[in-house]
């Protein structure tokens, strides 16, 4: 198959949503299609033994929560499918929002009962920020739950979008008898028996024939038919360049945990979805069809097999053909590496592969070299851009609970950080480590990995700070940066990169600093290129 046909038929997508919308099981429910998986496992219910396969960190298991993000792969109907399932819990929306960096387009989740929660907001800004292409799936339709225009219209209100539905729920929670897919122009009725793997459809060439009525019932059937009037009158009809420029938003309904109206997202997304689009680097935009390699970090994952201590990076393709053994330019190192075993992934199974495409994601074994947002290409040298670090909200002394094992802590840490759990800053004054996270979560987190992945035990103290601040002075030699150094000194840290952090104690004394030091410059993000 030629190069241009391999990146014609790959589709490499996020799935966002606020925590309990259903975003791992929908995950698994493609998987399912992909027959990449035989039976699908839910997240929540204990009753289900099997376990969601893209959750494996032991403490996703006992929280039924993703807490990073996983990357799964598998073909349907001719199309390479690379899907990014991230966590929805708001302490790991850091995860999160590097994550969309290496996403093509977005599939929104969101729940039918709840509608549109607060993180689902934040996600979806980030997506409109930059352009891409977003698919709405509200799930759940099983259970009483909003109407559907009512949906619609909050989708459209508080997530800014302008929405067309493809596919309308005939009936709803307990009166749900199944789907009409406006794409495709057919019927998929609901048996509620989440065990069927793939369920019948009936064509419908007119919605207006009697044989509708037979088959859902009178009421139901001129209720629908109403309600596809309105959506006629009221929605503007697909129109797939509006959608690639993330200008519409195309709106499905259905159930992941019982497998039903996914199908029917996952063929309309395979023909509408873009494949892998181009992006900026610092010196010019790489377009996918190039002939030189290039490619970004967006993350790093240490341990993803206890027994052995591998980390592994994850890096999208952007442009030409990532061999295996083929050397590549380490931008910030300004060193060639090769890869004898780059992986490619189906949750916790991976394989190695000799051969990647644009839009594939592949993970490369990494003793250390790597940090989130480096850049690999044939030669040329340039840094791929938009990848955030950003100041923490919470801080915390960490302290070393047991004494012999100091060695395995700083390990632990170290490797952690990398991955950018959190941000390490050690205090100028006394050299205490403090580690500062987005979310209060990411301590247990930390605190867990250390000892199951490390064997080392720490301890937290709160640590009175209200956010880090990186200092970039105008001008180190002048007094006014000696004095800020002199009065601030209780208060200023390095940060793992050694750059220097304020870390203020409150908004006041943010603004009291920039008015009394003003070639004092303060930020709040550090580009981590």
């Amino acid at each position: 198959m030629s190069f241009q046909k391999e990146i014609q038929r790959r589709r490499t997508f996020g799935i966002i949503s606020h925590p309990d919308a259903g975003k791992t099981t929908l995950t698994e429910k493609l998987l399912l299609f992909g027959g990449a998986i035989q039976e699908a496992g839910a997240v929540k219910s204990n009753k289900i033994k099997k376990g969601a396969t893209s959750d494996f960190m032991e403490i996703e298991r006992q929280r039924g929560i993703s807490v990073a993000t996983s990357v799964l792969a598998f073909n349907y109907k001719d199309k390479k499918i690379n899907i990014l399932d991230t966590p929805g819990h708001k302490d790991f929306a850091e995860d999160t929002f590097r994550t969309l960096t290496a996403v093509d387009s977005v599939i929104v989740v969101v729940d039918v009962a709840k509608g549109v929660e607060e993180q689902t907001e934040k996600l979806v800004e980030v997506c409109r920020m930059r352009n891409i292409p977003m698919i709405v799936f509200i799930n759940k339709l099983d259970r009483e739950g909003k109407d559907a225009f009512d949906l619609m219209d909050e989708v459209e209100k508080k997530l800014g979008l302008k929405v067309t539905p493809l596919s309308f729920p005939i009936g709803m929670g307990y009166d749900f008898q199944g789907i009409y897919n406006i794409w495709e122009k057919n019927i998929n009725l609901f048996e509620g028996d989440s065990r069927k793997n793939i369920e019948e459809t009936i064509a419908f060439s007119d919605i207006n024939s009697p044989e509708l009525e037979t088959i859902i019932g009178e009421k139901p059937a001129n209720k629908l038919r109403e309600e596809l009037e309105l959506i006629d009158e009221v929605y503007p009809p697909f129109d797939r360049d509006a959608y690639l420029e993330g200008n519409l938003q195309p709106v499905f309904f259905g159930s992941a945990l019982n497998n039903f109206g996914v199908r029917e997202m996952l063929d309309c997304f395979i023909e509408i979805a873009p494949s892998p689009r181009p992006k900026d680097s610092d010196t010019r935009n790489v377009k996918p069809d190039e002939d030189k390699f290039s490619g970004f970090v967006f993350k790093i994952h240490a341990n993803m097999d206890p027994k052995h201590r591998d980390r592994l990076a994850f890096i999208k393709i952007v442009s030409g053909v990532f061999e295996r053994n083929k050397p590549y330019l380490h931008v910030r190192l300004g060193k060639n590496l090769k890869f004898s075993s780059p992986n490619a992934f189906f949750a916790e199974k991976k394989e190695i592969v000799d051969i990647s495409y644009p839009g594939d994601i592949v993970g490369l074994h990494d003793t250390g070299n790597f940090k989130i947002g480096d850049t690999l290409t044939e030669g040329e040298l340039m840094n791929f851009k938009g990848i955030p670090s950003f100041s923490p909200e919470h801080f915390r002394y960490i302290n070393n609970a047991d004494p012999m094992k100091a060695k395995q802590l700083e390990k632990g840490i170290d490797q952690l950080m990398d991955e950018g759990v959190a941000q390490l800053f050690t205090l100028e004054m006394n050299n205490r480590k403090v580690i500062g996270t987005v979310g209060a979560l990411q301590y247990e987190v930390i605190q867990y990995r250390l000892e199951h992945e490390y064997g080392a035990k720490c301890s937290y103290e709160n640590f009175p700070a209200f956010k880090a601040c990186w200092v970039r002075p105008e001008d180190t030699k002048n007094e006014e940066f000696a004095e800020f150094k002199r009065i601030k000194q209780k208060f200023l840290a390095k940060d793992k990169y050694g750059q220097l952090v304020f870390l203020a104690d409150s908004d006041f004394s943010i603004q009291m600093t920039q008015s009394k030091y003003p070639t004092v410059k303060l930020h709040f993000t550090s580009e981590l290129n």
